[in-house]
Parts: structure tokens; C-alpha cells; sequence
């Protein structure tokens, strides 16, 4: 029976995935210049960036984009020679913006829908942590309706409100095998929703541009998902079938400075510094709508602390129809030791970034960036799993989006 409330606990981490796992792939000009562009005045994408800044952008515009995500890591179980890996599977956020307003107003609407949160793991059903996790699919999109105003033409300012729309699907096995001995599993997959706002303030001057903006808390909560259970027949009473699950998390707030400068009429320079609240995500609750001595609802300690990220970027303007972009960063994880997971086994973390912008047409643009991360290596052992190794880990993000302006 201990074994079976200690299953309940381990699948308390799965939200938890997002906690290290804060993607920021806003724009792919802005990903090419390591994810600068809160003091950036570049294209609709600052309307995840920095609504401040969209009255002062000279077009209106549409746009969409993709960033496929790899995801690989390695464990190493402590005390052994052995390895396990990820398997190779493809997150795809997406990121899409349309920016409006009338010629020679002060005001301009914009819509933004993108993914700042999420990602997808898969361990595969027989390796050492499969009592912590074998995959996780986890994916919140944002969709973010905005309005700017010029206060002044230095001086220009932006809000919108945030509806997060989230998916999860969680698999692990169960400690409980059946004749054959095989484990038994536990599927949980739901949808949720959140609500927050995000707000900046936008200066551009004759020698730079800065920015500084505000991305709220976002409570999501998820209601009513499916808790499905793969026991053996003689222990099915203690995990009554159907059932379902509420839980929920705060998506953290993002406060973030952005500079601009521009040396030559070719070169722009940026810098971001990036404070991240993850200290509101202490704890994380599962509520099941039937409960048994074994399925009782969980409470689990998460205790994350607030983070920064420093980032800067440049983009060289080769020809009036081809422009270079290149970056990097450092990221400091929130998850602190002992609360690492194999959903994402964060740890700090640098980056590096590359774009290519092309005009394909007087109003058509092509943007393209590729992105390198790599989380250093961390041993760890989980308080509540006990699941002990060093994790090695490295992200691969390719991204084009094409851009129609007028």
C-alpha cells in the first residue's frame, strides 16, 4: 500500500515540466539575435516581446512561424555504468502575430498567439526512471489580443490581456506488474485554462531604443482530466475507473529590461536581462474525483526560486534585401537540488543563436534562426522518487516564419 500512495506522489511533477522549460520563442528575428527584442522596435512579434513598442512600428503586418524543438538528454544512474536516453521526438511551438492601425495614428491593435511554456520528453517504457516518467507531452498557448499608444513620438506604451490555453498527457509505469510481470501505468491527460496580462513601455530615442515590459502570473488550472490506470484485475477496486483529476499551476511572471543600440546605419545591438517570479510555484496539489486507501489526493513540495536569464544579440544588415543575425545567453535554472525531475532535468544553462532575414518580395519577408542550448551537467537524487544519476542535456531549435507587411 505504501508503494501505491508513493505512486500518487510521482506523478505530482507533471506540470513541473514548464518549470525549467520556459521556451521564450517569441520571434524568429528575435530568437536569431538571442531572443533580444523587449528594447527592440523589429515587427509584431513585440507583442510578446513588448506591446510598448507596437504603435511605433512603421507597417502593419502579419506573420507565422515554427520552432521545432529537440529535446535530448542522458541519465546515468548513480553507481553504475549504464546510459538511457530520450527518444528522438519534435515539439513544435508556433508563433503568430497581425499588427494594425490606421495610417498616421497614434494607436495600433495587435494579436498575438504563440507558446512560452512546454515541450516533449519520451523515455521510452523500460529504462531505470520509468516509475517517474516514460513520456510527457505538455503545451500552453497564449493568445494575447493587444492595444498600443504613442504617447509622444519618443514614448509609446501597450497592454494586452493573456488567455493560456494548456494540454498535458503524462505517462508512467505503476509498481505493481501483472502474471506476465509486466508494470502496470498511469496515464494522465487533460486541457486547462489561465488568465494574465502582459504590459510594457517602449522609449526610442536618436542613439538607442529601450524597452521594459511585464508578462504576468498566469493560474492555469486544469479540470475534469482523465486519470486512466493499467492494473492488474486484482488490485482495480483501489483505482476506480473511469476517474478524473483537478490540478493547477502559476506559469510564473517575467519582468524584463531591454536596450537597443545602433553603432552604423547596418549594425543593431541589443541586450535583455530577463527576472523570472518561478518562487510562485511552491507546491503542486492533486485533487481525483474518487478516492481510495491507494488514490489518495497529493500534496507535493516543489519550492522554485525566481531566476534570471542574460541575453544579447546583433543583427548586419548585408544588402537592403539580406540581413545577419547572431546571439547567445545564460539562463539560471529555478528548480533547486533535490527538486529535479526527468521531465526536464534543469540545471543552468547558456545558449547560442544564428538568423538569416530575407525579403522575398517588396512585402513578403522570410526570417530563419537556429538555436543551441546546453543545461550543464547535474547529479541529483529526488526527494519524493529517490531517482538518483547525472543528467546531460541539449536542445536543438531550428525556426522560419514568413511576414507580410503593408
Amino acid at each position: 500500500m505504501k508503494k501505491l500512495l508513493l505512486l500518487l506522489m510521482w506523478c505530482a511533477p507533471v506540470f513541473a515540466y514548464s518549470q525549467g522549460f520556459q521556451v521564450n520563442l517569441g520571434g524568429q528575428k528575435q530568437i536569431g539575435m538571442g531572443h533580444t527584442g523587449t528594447g527592440l522596435l523589429q515587427d509584431g512579434a513585440s507583442v510578446f516581446f513588448n506591446p510598448g513598442a507596437i504603435a511605433m512600428l512603421p507597417q502593419n503586418s502579419v506573420s507565422a512561424g515554427i520552432s521545432p524543438l529537440w529535446f535530448k538528454s542522458g541519465f546515468n544512474p548513480t553507481g553504475t555504468n549504464d546510459k538511457y536516453f530520450t527518444k528522438d521526438r519534435v515539439a513544435t511551438p508556433i508563433q503568430a502575430y497581425g499588427v494594425w492601425g490606421p495610417k498616421d495614428a497614434r494607436w495600433k491593435f495587435g494579436m498575438g498567439i504563440y507558446t512560452p511554456f512546454g515541450g516533449l520528453t519520451d523515455w521510452g517504457t523500460d529504462w531505470v526512471g520509468k516509475y517517474a516518467v516514460q513520456s510527457l507531452n505538455l503545451k500552453a498557448i497564449f493568445f494575447q489580443p493587444t492595444l498600443s499608444y504613442k504617447l509622444t513620438n519618443a514614448l509609446s506604451v501597450g497592454a494586452g490581456f493573456v488567455y493560456n490555453h494548456a494540454s498535458v498527457d503524462l505517462r508512467r509505469a505503476i509498481p505493481l506488474a501483472d502474471a506476465s510481470g509486466n508494470p502496470g501505468q498511469a496515464k494522465l491527460e487533460g486541457t486547462g485554462k489561465g488568465y494574465g496580462w502582459n504590459a510594457g513601455i517602449f522609449l526610442k530615442t536618436k542613439t538607442f531604443t529601450a524597452g521594459l515590459d511585464f508578462r504576468s502570473k498566469v493560474d492555469t488550472k486544469v479540470k475534469n482530466g482523465d486519470a486512466i490506470f493499467t492494473v492488474p484485475t486484482s488490485l482495480a477496486a483501489s483505482f476506480p475507473q473511469p476517474n478524473t483529476f483537478n490540478a493547477g499551476i502559476p506559469l510564473p511572471s517575467t519582468l524584463s529590461l531591454g536596450l537597443g543600440f545602433y553603432p552604423t546605419n547596418k549594425w543593431t545591438v541589443a541586450f535583455d536581462a530577463n527576472f523570472v517570479g518561478w518562487s510562485s510555484y511552491q507546491a503542486l496539489a492533486f485533487d481525483y474525483a474518487s478516492n481510495t486507501s491507494a488514490l489518495a489526493d497529493t500534496y507535493s513540495p516543489r519550492n522554485y526560486k525566481n531566476a534570471f536569464a542574460l541575453r544579447t544579440g546583433a543583427e548586419y544588415k548585408y544588402t537592403d534585401k539580406l540581413a545577419l543575425r547572431f546571439g547567445g545567453g545564460y539562463a539560471a535554472t529555478p528548480v533547486k537540488d533535490g527538486y529535479v525531475t526527468p521531465e526536464v532535468p534543469d540545471a543552468n544553462r547558456y545558449y547560442l543563436t544564428g538568423g538569416i532575414g530575407y525579403k522575398l518580395a517588396k512585402r513578403l519577408d522570410i526570417d530563419l534562426s537556429f538555436e543551441f542550448e546546453h543545461l550543464f551537467t547535474r547529479t541529483q537524487t529526488n526527494i519524493e522518487t529517490q531517482l538518483s544519476g547525472t543528467f546531460h542535456s541539449n536542445v536543438y531549435i531550428p525556426g522560419v516564419a514568413l511576414s507580410y507587411h503593408w
